[in-house]
This record gives structure tokens, C-alpha cells and sequence, in this order.
């Protein structure tokens, strides 16, 4: 699956309301400034906290801005 560039303009981050990255082979769309990866199941975004994992400092510096 892939996420298109206008569905991610759209999209941000639930807590903090910043752009969210989107990550293809990790399925995952990441907000960096919270440090928070949500993931992507069967197309369609978790949004929600319980949902995302926190991401280490090195995970992170590899998130493209």
C-alpha cells in the first residue's frame, strides 16, 4: 500500500497536530515531533495513541524530514 501525496497533506498527527512522514516499508507514518510511528493496517491509518509506538533517538534521525 502506499499512502498518495495528497492523502498526506491531509493527515496529522493526533496528538500534536504536525505533518506526519510516511514510511512504505515499515507501513508506518511517523510523527517526529512527538517520536511517534503509527501504523498502517489492512490501508487504513491507526491514529490513535494506543495504537502508535514510541521511536529511539536513532529511529528517528533515520525519518526523513
Amino acid at each position: 500500500m502506499a499512502i498518495d501525496a495528497r492523502t498526506l497533506a491531509i493527515l496529522a498527527c493526533p496528538l500534536c497536530k504536525s505533518r506526519l512522514v510516511w514510511l512504505a516499508q515499515a507501513q508506518e507514518l511517523v510523527c517526529r515531533a512527538d517520536k511517534l510511528a503509527f501504523p498502517v493496517r489492512n490501508d487504513m491509518p491507526m491514529l490513535l495513541s494506543s495504537a502508535a509506538r514510541e521511536l529511539s533517538n536513532d529511529e528517528l534521525e533515520q525519518v526523513p524530514q
